[in-house]
């Protein structure tokens, strides 16, 4: 019993920190001032943090409350600025649940210039001798 128990808390675990930090493939990383048209802006950042911030057009629902105020989003294709890459997983993941296109994404504490416009960060090593 216990040892079923101990298993079941594994996997529990395991499912949270999957939906919370395994990045979400196949979206690019695409700064706002590159983002295509047609895609509508949501800003998952909390009120704080985008207070004053240059995306006056877009439409602002923190991760917190995106369960509640998701039927206010319209049905279109989307671009998700995010603080960070948790804050990103986790409103990309709740969008999809509620049937909306993720298209892109971008990160307000990173260019998408350094993660190479993928959604895994850029890897290379330098030397520090050169």
């Amino acid at each position: 019993m216990i040892v079923i128990s101990l298993v079941f808390l594994l996997i529990l675990l395991g499912a949270a920190l999957y939906l919370r930090y395994y990045p979400i493939k196949h979206i690019p990383c695409v700064p706002v001032e590159e983002m295509p048209d047609g895609l509508l802006l949501v800003d998952l950042r909390d009120y704080n943090e985008s207070n004053g911030s240059i995306f006056g057009q877009a439409l602002h629902i923190p991760v917190a409350y995106l369960k509640r105020h998701a039927r206010d989003i319209p049905r279109k294709p989307l671009h998700i600025i995010a603080q960070d890459a948790i804050e990103k997983n986790v409103g990309i993941r709740l969008l999809r649940r509620y049937g909306y296109e993720v298209k892109s994404y971008s990160i307000t504490a990173c260019d998408c210039q350094e993660r190479g416009r993928t959604s895994r960060w850029n890897i290379t090593k330098r030397s520090k001798t050169a």
